[in-house]
């Protein structure tokens, strides 16, 4: 069992799914590393393969021996014509792999929405998606879902931000298009279900909750369930899908190039006109307060599986040996043992902040005026990171336990960033910690900004040591 995905929202919850269920599974992923510390890939049943989805040939070797092949990529910036094209291509390029392969059957997770001129391009692309990959010939089970709500997913995380900050809200006349939410657990049901169910094998199917509401009344259940007062929602004509997906972009985690195709989305009614697939996969499916309540616990018991900053890209290491590099080193003792110095300096960012606090929210908040991500993307776990991981603005790229942390920068930069911590013991339970700054500028822009930024160095990563070494000798002392 092929699984192209295996590191993104759906996909990574899926793979254990299907472990469960008795399936062996092959991962095609783009980097090996970002399955690291993942509980269930230590299964003998499993096996992970870096495989470039745009070569045919390479691609056809590891899908060789491959019953089903999941197919879980898309781009979330497909409004864009661009990323249109590439998950076209990258779909082309699976069918073609598939059919060579000797794979039986393709499974893809697409979206509802009616056909025709009013699908916004986001969903028209899951359409020629949906095409691509039974171009080949090899039948193709599709799922179309609607909005999918469970800890981590975008449409969860734009929810519950814009509830939790916004009392009042302004918003687009899409307050009142219909909407048939369906829960992630619901949806991993179905996945796995499919496998054993001939019947599916080259259908279509509707997938949703039990219930239709309109995206106001989701809007004003998300408030009673986070134990908030009744939301205001004040509809205008005038909020097109750019504007809207800036103001998401203001006040949620996601960019407002993620924000944009999830508002045009909005705009279609995306209700199932057919229920065949209840019928074939029997279960209990969740109503939108269900699905709302079970996210937020699992967000509060801090079991959040995957969430949906996870499938964001790893460029490769730039290179720091040509060009200017500049850094900024510092170190610290710590009276504690290189395995405390290590849990604390992973607790750093998200609801743990960053130390020097006032400094870092000026610094989210420039850069969320800038088109980035800023401070609120947060962390899949307070205290527990993972290579790939997404920590605010920044992204695990390097983590060897008791020993170093890597942290690229995804920030709005003129330039590359890293930021190193490396950890020395000093024997008799205590150690050294070292924070490394990197920069490598681009063009005289570049130069400016770090010059520029520099002096307030001293504040925030002094700053920064500090507090780590009191959270590592707090740490020490409790256990």
């Amino acid at each position: 069992m092929a699984i192209a995905g295996a590191t993104g929202y759906i996909g990574g919850r899926l793979a254990p799914r299907l472990l469960e269920a008795g399936y062996p599974i092959r991962c095609l992923v783009r980097s090996a590393r970002k399955l690291e510390g993942r509980d269930w890939t230590s299964d003998p049943r499993v096996e992970i393969r870096q495989a470039d989805l745009a070569d045919a040939a390479a691609l056809t070797r590891e899908l060789t021996g491959c019953d089903a092949a999941f197919y879980l990529v898309h781009s979330m910036m497909s409004a864009d014509a661009e990323y249109a094209r590439h998950d076209l291509l990258l779909a082309q390029t699976f069918a073609t792999a598939a059919r060579d392969a000797g794979v039986a059957r393709i499974i893809y997770l697409g979206g509802l929405g009616e056909t025709g001129e009013g699908l916004s391009e986001h969903l028209s692309s899951r359409r020629e998606v949906e095409t691509a990959l039974a171009s080949t010939g090899v039948p193709v089970t599709v799922l179309r879902a609607a909005m999918i709500i469970g800890s981590g997913s975008a449409s969860f995380e734009i929810l519950r931000y814009l509830v939790h900050r916004l009392p009042v809200m302004i918003t687009p006349r899409w307050v009142a298009t219909r909407c048939q939410p369906i829960a992630v657990d619901n949806v991993l049901t179905y996945l796995t279900g499919v496998l054993a169910t001939p019947e599916t094998t080259g259908g279509t199917f509707d997938i949703g909750g039990s219930k239709i509401l309109p995206y106001s009344d989701i809007i004003r259940i998300m408030a009673a369930e986070l134990g908030l007062p009744r939301r205001w929602i004040i509809p205008v004509p005038v909020l097109s899908p750019r504007l809207s997906s800036w103001w998401i972009h203001l006040v949620t985690p996601l960019s407002s190039k993620i924000a944009r195709p999830l508002a045009e989305g909005l705009k279609n009614e995306v209700i199932c006109r057919e229920n065949r697939i209840t019928l074939l996969i029997p279960q209990d499916l969740l109503d939108v307060r269900q699905a709302i309540h079970s996210a937020i616990s699992q967000v509060k018991s801090q079991l959040v599986e995957t969430n949906w900053s996870m499938a964001g890209p790893l460029p490769g290491d730039p290179d720091w040996s040509g060009g200017t590099v500049f850094r900024d080193s510092r170190e610290i003792a710590i009276h504690a043992p290189a395995s405390a110095a290590f849990r604390a300096v992973c607790r750093v960012g998200g609801s743990n902040g960053w130390y020097a606090a006032w400094l870092w929210a000026i610094r989210g908040w420039l850069d969320r005026m800038a088109g980035g991500p800023g401070l609120r993307r947060g962390r899949r776990h307070p205290d527990f990171l993972r290579y790939g991981d997404a920590l605010d603005f920044w992204r695990v790229v390097g983590l060897e336990t008791d020993r170093s942390l890597t942290l690229r920068a995804e920030m709005k930069l003129p330039g590359e960033a890293l930021l190193e911590f490396h950890i020395e013991p000093d024997g008799a339970g205590q150690c050294t910690l070292r924070q490394t700054a990197l920069f490598e500028p681009r063009g005289l822009f570049g130069l400016l900004y770090w010059y520029g930024v520099l002096p307030f160095h001293g504040i925030v990563f002094r700053g920064m040591l500090a507090g780590i070494r009191r959270d590592a000798e707090r740490l020490a002392a409790n256990s």
